[in-house]
């Protein structure tokens, strides 16, 4: 990258660590996730990845910004911004036509209301429950002894939607396991599953109201299947980018320039 000045931004969520470094337009040079979040290394593992793919070292990071749950946890940082508003902010610039952003994360699921502006409008966030998060995905994909990756190829197989009556992660998995016993094929309890998350995700939705363009971020977003199921639950096309799972902190990332420009 030469001498120019890099923006970073880091989102030390509680299962990852995401790293994204832009230019001076704001364009995304590199991206780093690294599966362990904040209060252990996670985080500056996601930075060396990251200044690696850049080809750059910390000295031509001009201004850092933290987000996520970690955020207070890393003195190298510049600033931090609360993950909401690092999420509009990196879902605006996605998405500039974006009204309404689906986050699900490790842990939590939220939906984002943005004006036109791009700024945040309001919110709401599941329960403290795991179900209908990143970890209850991770949970029913180790009971099929697959990877996460793998349920959007189950999915796409099945012939019948599998019912999956309980909203608790450990009642599910039970319920999962009773139906494998039972004979019921994979793809369909995977679609069950699907169908289930999304209807969780769309009780948060019609508490803000459901305004195009609408737009998906975080791990959960790679999953095509379960994407698929919520287009369809909501009639509306779900925009997602390469960037999804970055968005926080790519969000941060812009944040850390704009500070500079400010100055």
């Amino acid at each position: 990258m030469g001498c120019s000045p890099l923006y970073l931004g880091i989102d030390a969520g509680s299962t990852a660590s995401k790293c994204v470094i832009v230019d001076g337009a704001g364009t995304a040079v590199a991206s780093a996730l690294h599966t362990s979040g904040a209060g252990t290394v996670g985080p500056q593992v996601a930075l060396d990845k990251a200044l690696a793919q850049a080809g750059a070292g910390q000295s031509e990071v001009r201004f850092a910004c933290a987000t996520g749950y970690g955020r207070h946890l890393l003195p190298w940082t510049d600033m931090q911004m609360s993950e909401l508003s690092c999420h509009a902010k990196g879902a605006t610039r996605l998405f500039p036509a974006v009204r309404t952003v689906v986050d699900i994360g490790g842990q939590d699921a939220k939906v984002l209301r943005i004006d036109e502006r791009g700024r945040l409008e309001n919110f709401v966030m599941n329960d403290k429950c795991a179900a209908g998060t990143g970890r209850f995905l991770d949970v029913m994909a180790s009971v099929f002894g697959c990877t996460v990756s793998k349920l959007s190829e189950y999915d796409a197989q099945a012939q019948n939607i599998a019912s999956i009556s309980s909203t608790c992660t450990v009642f599910a998995e039970s319920e999962v396991i009773s139906k494998m016993a039972a004979g019921e094929p994979i793809p369909d309890i995977v679609a069950g599953i699907h169908a289930s998350v999304v209807e969780r995700t769309y009780g948060l939705m019609r508490r803000l109201g459901v305004e195009p363009d609408v737009a998906m971020t975080g791990g959960v977003a790679l999953n095509d299947g379960l994407r698929k199921r919520l287009e369809a639950r909501i009639g509306r096309p779900v925009r997602t980018s390469t960037l999804s799972q970055f968005n926080g902190a790519f969000g941060a990332a812009l944040y850390a320039l704009e500070k500079c420009k400010d100055k």
